[in-house]
């Protein structure tokens, strides 16, 4: 199935990385790639790229891990969904995991300039294995394109103790929202995203600022995550747990008060 996308969203792809711009159709398509359809097209990669669509469809049917191979501390505040975090110096680890060398594996980072994806699938080949392909176009590019990520407590905890700018949204019921929320967090429920980029619940002229969405669920935050992304808020993601489990965690608390770690 062939996935279109918006003409602003292609143009700004192709100015910061042209390289997306250069991969050829396949043999008897006379249909042009789309963003979703290209990869940095790299010379003589030692393992190949999975494009955008690619790796939407492995995510979707969880045919193959997809491990994050960044720091631990950027995992827990933004990765792709359904993903697994590896720090490139623990390739070993891969052994202990999955340990058929012909396991399919998809790895990705911090985009086309980042080097760790590709230093740890050479890594992988030199282990053995021989299925390895890389996302090079990584979390800027996955995030450009509409697509949300996701943040762990830990991750929620370093945001709240740390960033005074980030914008927190309550995806719950305004009954829920009412009895009790974080301290300045705003209420935007699935199918306000248009409305709330409008009128002030979100931040319309500074789309750079990080927005955190929880609820009641994890699915209640993405949903309304989801949505958020495509108004182009691209430092947006989504709590992977509950209010429930912020106010166990401690997020209730002013964080004012609470020192930085």
């Amino acid at each position: 199935m062939k996935m279109t996308i918006r003409r602003g969203v292609a143009a700004v792809a192709v100015v910061l990385f042209p390289a997306l711009a250069s991969r050829p159709a396949a043999a008897g398509d006379g249909c042009p790639l789309s963003v979703y359809q290209t990869t940095l097209n790299e010379p003589n990669p030692l393992t190949g790229e999975v494009t955008t669509e690619e790796l939407l469809s492995v995510l979707a049917r969880r045919s193959e891990p997809v491990l994050d191979v960044r720091f631990a501390r950027e995992y827990a505040i933004a990765h792709i969904p359904g993903s697994i975090n590896l720090y490139e110096k623990e390739a070993e680890r891969v052994t202990q995991l999955y340990p058929d060398r012909t396991t399919h594996l998809v790895l990705y980072c911090n985009g086309p300039y980042c080097g760790k994806s590709k230093r740890t699938s050479e890594q992988l080949v030199q282990l053995g294995y021989v299925n390895v392909r890389r996302y090079q176009l990584g979390m800027p590019v996955w995030r450009a394109l509409g697509n949300t990520v996701e943040t762990t407590l830990e991750g929620a905890r370093y945001i709240w103790e740390g960033d005074r700018t980030a914008v927190w949204v309550d995806a719950r019921e305004p009954a829920a929202y009412a009895r009790g929320t974080l301290l300045g967090a705003v209420s935007v429920r699935a199918g306000e995203a248009d409305a709330a980029n409008e009128d002030g619940r979100l931040p319309l002229k500074d789309k750079g600022t990080r927005v955190v969405v929880f609820g009641g669920t994890p699915q209640q935050a993405r949903t309304v995550a989801e949505q958020i992304a495509r108004k182009a808020y691209w430092n947006s993601s989504y709590f992977a747990g509950s209010f429930e489990d912020l106010a166990r965690g401690g997020l209730t608390r002013d964080p004012r008060c609470e020192p930085y770690r």
